[in-house]
């Protein structure tokens, strides 16, 4: 039974599948894999994973080990490949063979360590991550060419994948993109043969080029644009709603909320909303952005814990009225955009205080 007081997630899983074909479209032919990192970006990497799993997606991409455990746990039976981002730590590798997870080795120490395995076994699976630029994760194209040519080096490796990542994907003119598929391009001359992935979500519109074998695919599964604005291609998998409580009139030089949120220039109709930063609206969008309510989109005016504001207008309301905060109607990337921050952020930000529906589970 759905509670009437409490803000609710509703979380659309045929909107997920939509999301998976119009990027595999875009990506020309490539496998379409699937980031679900930071419990799907908030949303429940279980039920992603499986909705996704029968939509096709054999792989998988994680960051923590732990939720690469989590993952094959949701995955059951499910003979999905699963790798993780952080790779091969320190004292971990037992728990990689015991969850079937593949590390993604992208330090020069969790490169020795895997070949130490591998001389210890005869062979050890590992993808492979090469720094092509943006100076975060991945061996360099030096250290990569000295490991190949070493005396029991990466060529005693069973390397799955070769992976990089761009650092401009959003912004496909930018110079940086072209300089690392260059790069790539290098590195993956050093592996014959070996599958190769350089594009997550926004690289996946830039063309075959990016594309390559696999592309991952994270933010825009959920609904978030390639560009960091709202996409026609793409639908909203989360919905954020959350009831009126009050209506209140303000007269001209009335306050609202803590300090100098807002200040009424004129007659107006405001509702008191019953969700704030505790469900995950970040208080950075009041002023800039806007919830949908009464059929149109109306200024976020204050942003608390528990409660936020709207100016409805001349909107037809009433207590108990649900007002969308995230949506189909209230766009993430929008709300991303007047919060100063990425779609990313916000659907990690959401919290577990909000009821959860999914749909199409």
């Amino acid at each position: 039974m759905t509670s009437p007081d409490r803000a609710r997630l509703t979380i659309d899983l045929d909107a997920l599948a939509h999301n998976r074909a119009a990027i595999a479209q875009a990506a020309a032919g490539a496998e379409v894999a699937a980031v679900v990192k930071a419990d799907g970006y908030g949303l429940g990497a279980g039920p992603l994973a499986r909705r996704l799993w029968t939509e096709g997606t054999r792989t998988f991409f994680v960051a923590r080990l732990s939720e690469g455990e989590a993952l094959r746990a949701d995955l059951g039976d499910r003979d999905a490949t699963i790798y993780v981002l952080d790779g091969l730590l320190p004292r971990t590798a037992e728990r990689f063979d015991a969850a079937r997870l593949t590390p993604v080795i992208a330090t020069l120490p969790q490169a020795h360590a895997a070949l130490a395995l591998a001389a210890a076994r005869g062979r050890y699976e590992a993808a492979l991550q090469v720094d092509t630029g943006m100076n975060r994760q991945g061996l360099t194209l030096d250290e990569t060419a000295a490991l190949l040519g070493a005396p029991g080096g990466l060529r005693t490796l069973d390397v799955r994948l070769l992976v990089s990542h761009l650092g401009s994907a959003t912004e496909p003119e930018e110079a940086r993109n072209p300089q690392q598929l260059r790069r790539f391009r290098e590195a993956r001359a050093m592996f014959s043969g070996v599958r190769a992935s350089l594009a997550a979500s926004a690289g996946a519109f830039m063309g075959t080029d990016y594309a390559c074998d696999m592309v991952r695919a994270g933010i825009s599964l959920l609904g978030g644009g390639p560009e960091e604005r709202a996409d026609s291609r793409l639908k909203a998998v989360a919905t954020l709603t959350a009831p009126i409580l009050d209506i209140r009139n303000l007269q001209p030089g009335d306050r609202v909320s803590y300090a100098n949120a807002y200040t009424a220039t004129r007659p107006m109709r405001i509702a008191v909303v019953g969700a704030g930063y505790a469900d995950g609206v970040i208080r950075g969008a009041m002023g800039k952005g806007h919830a949908w309510a009464a059929g149109a989109l109306r200024p976020l005016l204050a942003v608390n814990m528990d409660l936020l504001v709207i100016d409805l207008g001349d909107g037809r309301a009433a207590v108990g009225d649900p007002v969308e905060l995230v949506g189909p109607h209230a766009l993430l990337d929008d709300l991303a955009a007047a919060a100063g921050t990425v779609a990313h952020e916000v659907l990690c930000r959401l919290s577990t205080r909000a009821e959860r529906i999914y749909l199409g589970a």
